[in-house]
């Protein structure tokens, strides 16, 4: 089995969790393959990684790559979706960062988690994706995001407003400093620090949350997600923020963007002792009296 690794910006410190990762790879016979940035990293580091077939691009995941590993956070996570976008392989997270809602492996049980794994005692969760079209293509073929697609002020303090369609009829003007169109998966995201609720994974919805309104009894709204949404953002400014999932481009007033389901969803893989419920509960410290 051919199994890819993403991680961004390697220290020294991680180098060791790297040998044992690998060790761990070689030992059940299976095939490394590194994002070409990361084996250079891990090159200059002083860990041999010479053998390790690389790769480059979403195109790669299309040929013999039979699982990603993601070892990071969840930003980490969330840039192994982008190489694999349609391809069908499946994605496991494995966390070094704080929270880690995706990448929920810790970093100290990981080589159970991969003998889980090996031992095929798992099953694929599906997450959904939004697909995000604009009048320019701003974003190219990159134009998926798995938590949120967010319409931002920039430059200013003023606040902007967001014109809001929902199957082509008029939601709401959202005079707010901005809005965030959301997945389940992406509840837990910037959604979840600005009041949207959270969502579980297979629902089948967007969440529409506006970021700091003005309007006091405006709130986040859930809607299924076989609704297109559009949006156009008005203010002093000419221009705006639009990010998909942290990436990040200039938008001009008025400018409509439209934001489907996409046709395809990603394979999390799901191990047999975790559930969702754990996670959110021991992520947030749920029941937990923490006043002394």
């Amino acid at each position: 089995m051919r199994v890819a690794v993403y991680s961004k910006k390697i220290t020294k410190a991680d180098i060791p969790l790297f040998k044992r990762f690998a060790a761990t790879i070689e030992r059940f016979g299976w095939k490394l393959v590194l994002e070409q940035e990361l084996k250079n990293q891990l090159v200059k580091k002083g860990f041999i990684c010479s053998d390790a077939d690389v790769f480059t691009k979403h195109e790669d995941f299309h040929h013999g790559i039979d699982m990603a590993f993601s070892i990071g956070g969840d930003g980490t996570f969330l840039k192994t979706v982008s190489y694999i976008r349609n391809s069908d392989v499946p994605i496991l997270g494995i966390n070094t960062g704080r929270l880690g809602f995706l990448a929920n492996i810790s970093d100290d049980l990981f080589e159970e988690a991969l003998e889980l794994v090996r031992q095929k005692r798992y099953e694929y969760q599906k997450r959904s994706l939004l697909r995000v079209e604009t009048e320019r293509g701003l974003f190219g073929a990159d134009n998926v995001a798995m938590n949120e697609v967010t319409l931002l002020k920039k430059d200013t303090s003023s606040m902007i407003t967001v014109n809001t369609f929902l199957d082509d009829k008029y939601l709401n003007a959202y005079w707010a400093d901005g809005l965030i169109v959301s997945t389940p998966t992406g509840s837990t995201a910037y959604n979840l620090s600005c009041g949207g609720p959270i969502v579980t994974p297979g629902c089948q919805v967007h969440i529409i949350t506006p970021i700091a309104p003005h309007n006091l009894n405006v709130r986040p709204v859930v809607v299924p997600d076989n609704m297109p949404i559009k949006l156009s953002v008005q203010g002093r400014e000419r221009n705006y923020l639009i990010s998909l999932d942290g990436n990040a481009k200039s938008i001009r007033q008025n400018e409509e963007v439209l934001i489907r389901k996409a046709e395809y969803m990603i394979n999390v893989i799901k191990l047999e002792d975790t559930n969702f419920l754990d996670t959110i509960r021991n992520k947030m410290s749920w029941g937990k009296d923490q006043r002394n």
